[in-house]
């Protein structure tokens, strides 16, 4: 017998259904108290990404609370540049630290992929934990940062709020800058591919700092090697569902949607929902896109952003998510509460 179509999965294809499909940003993390139970026996965050059975554990964590219509594979961004050599640490509560820009920094397949295989490990635990648990209608995303994004922490080092390093070499140095976007372009296409082979059911590109770049740029080093990437991996995965999430794009989210070819587009917390509805809607599935701190608070206006998300966007399909990641202050019982209130919910 063929198994029920599992809903996240059916909405990516555009099937539409009664509810929409939920699961949110960083929905396994600091705010659910088994999680940081689980990171203090990892040692450190990097310990966690690269320990397949505690990433595992994690990784369902919220599945087992909320039962969310899909799983995120429980992993950093940075990973990429730490498996292409370039020095990473997270300090408590500094965010990472990078070292400098290898000078021969190049893509070695054996070499990257060998250093990522307690990620790829995770990934195959992550789908039999699922089904072992009962989890079976969950599907499950791995996912990158996007070329972009990660070279504004190559460069930078760090996090910022403007990425200057990074902004400088893309317009004085171009031909060195473009030669690192190819490389990554070229990484994070075989490593996603990766995570597909060994189990993700769908994959998501994060692309955080995409908003702080101008018109002309944007389309130059977040679209165009957004691009290249989803054609990669739809040439070696067709049947696999491929989400963009360029934060902050504004209007561009309408090019980014028509040029990438994206399958879905996470939409922020800056986007009016029926400039998502009468723009976005008709030629690409949605998701988002509530706001974190909206849902921290737990006030009259939660479920009221959540009436207002469902009733604009339901007439489509969509996924319903937060428009960033989930705040590390958020009490799991307005998370819950989120939940039943979109399961339950009617136009």
């Amino acid at each position: 017998m063929e198994k029920t179509t599992k809903k996240m999965l059916s909405t990516l294809k555009g099937i539409p259904s009664e509810t929409p499909p939920v699961w949110l940003m960083r929905q396994a993390g600091r705010y659910l108290p088994e999680y940081l139970a689980t990171r203090a026996k990892a040692g450190s965050f990097l310990d966690l990404c690269y320990h397949p059975e505690l990433a595992t554990e994690v990784t369902l964590q919220p599945i087992r609370r909320f039962g969310f219509d899909a799983s995120i594979l429980f992993s950093d961004i940075l990973v990429v540049p730490h498996a292409l050599g370039q020095d990473l640490s997270f300090a408590e509560n500094h965010g990472p630290q990078l070292g400098p820009l290898p000078h021969d920094l190049q893509f070695d397949a054996t070499d990257f992929h060998k250093r990522l295989e307690p990620v790829y490990q995770a990934v195959e635990s992550i789908r039999a934990g699922l089904e072992e648990e009962g989890f079976s209608q969950t599907a499950l995303i791995g996912f990158s940062g996007a070329p972009w994004t990660l070279a504004c922490y190559m460069i930078d080092r760090k996090g910022s709020k403007d990425f200057a390093a990074t902004r400088f070499m893309a317009l004085v140095d171009e031909e060195k800058f473009a030669n690192l976007i190819a490389l990554l372009v070229t990484a994070i296409s075989s490593y996603l591919i990766k995570q597909i082979e060994r189990g993700a059911e769908i994959v998501q590109i994060f692309d955080s700092w995409a908003g702080v770049l101008p018109p002309s740029q944007f389309f130059k080093w977040v679209i165009e090697p957004t691009r290249k990437i989803v054609e990669t991996v739809r040439a070696a995965c067709p049947e696999t569902p491929i989400i963009g999430f360029p934060k902050g794009a504004g209007v561009l989210y309408q090019n980014y949607a028509s040029l990438t070819g994206v399958t879905a587009l996470g939409i922020d917390t800056q986007m009016p929902v029926t400039w998502v509805r009468d723009v976005l809607q008709p030629s690409v599935i949605v998701q988002g896109n509530l706001d974190p701190f909206t849902l921290a608070s737990g006030s009259p206006a939660l479920l009221k952003e959540a009436d207002m998300i469902l009733s604009t966007l339901g007439d489509r399909p969509f996924v319903f998510n937060l428009g960033h990641g989930i705040d590390k202050s958020t009490p799991p019982e307005h998370v819950k509460r989120l939940v039943d209130h979109i399961r339950g919910y009617r136009s």
